[in-house]
């Protein structure tokens, strides 16, 4: 019966449908214990769904290229997703266009701070070059923070995760934040769940309103173009990366 079984994991495990197949599988049973446990942004169903992936990768000894020959196709979506969020954008060119100067200004320095302390902290930890590599771009999407992660001499992989639990901390804390800070304002809300906590952020801000929504994703955006274009170019300048 054993060996049955074990021949028949064997034939599934080589089509790259079957991963595609279980990590939506994942995702859903990850929504729904996310809602019947109340909602928590700790328990986001992106995380629920990398916890029991990687228990299934890890009892069947399956390595992360033959997960990632079917996972690629939502890995390739992401980017679509990412540049229709230029939707929401222009419907509200208008109000980004007046406050053009202070979202710039306000986009570098949170670039700049998520990327610099997170390295710097990292350091003082004593963490090894390649790690702090892979940490410098955690607090942008998927996509971007890979790439610069390789970039930079990272392991993109280790980066993905470290995005994943940002994105859940940061719509973890930033509702307490606000609220402790008297924040009203929901462009101020939206562009500061954006550029910290990138597409966890900018889901959790169309929860708040279509603006807070808008600005989340001008701030996840700015966010990684930023980082992208920057973060390789400041690396002398980063503690442990200019070495």
């Amino acid at each position: 019966m054993a060996e049955g079984v074990t021949d028949i994991w064997a034939f599934l495990a080589a089509s790259p449908l079957l991963w595609l197949s279980l990590t939506l599988l994942a995702f859903q049973a990850g929504l729904w214990l996310q809602r019947r446990l109340g909602g928590s942004p700790v328990l986001h169903p992106v995380l629920l769904a990398m916890v029991g992936l990687i228990a299934l990768l890890l009892l069947t000894g399956t390595d992360y290229e033959t997960y990632f020959e079917g996972a690629q196709f939502i890995h390739f979506l992401l980017g679509p997703a990412t540049v229709a969020l230029a939707i929401p954008l222009y419907d509200h060119r208008r109000q980004i266009r007046a406050l053009l100067l202070p979202l710039l200004t306000a986009g570098v320095a949170g670039a700049g701070t998520a990327a610099v302390s997170a390295v710097a902290v990292a350091q003082l930890l004593g963490a090894d070059p390649r790690t702090l590599a892979s940490l410098a771009p955690k607090s942008v999407t998927t996509p971007i923070a890979m790439g610069v992660s390789e970039k930079l001499g990272g392991l993109p992989s280790l980066t993905a995760a470290l995005v994943l639990l940002t994105g859940a901390l940061g719509c973890l804390l930033a509702p307490v934040l606000i609220r402790l800070m008297g924040i009203r304002d929901d462009r101020v809300k939206g562009f500061a769940l954006g550029v910290t906590a990138h597409g966890f952020g900018t889901a959790q801000a169309f929860g708040i309103s279509a603006t807070a929504g808008a600005f989340a994703g001008l701030g996840l955006s700015l966010a990684g173009i930023l980082t992208a274009f920057l973060l390789p170019l400041a690396r002398p300048l980063l503690p442990g990366l200019g070495l």
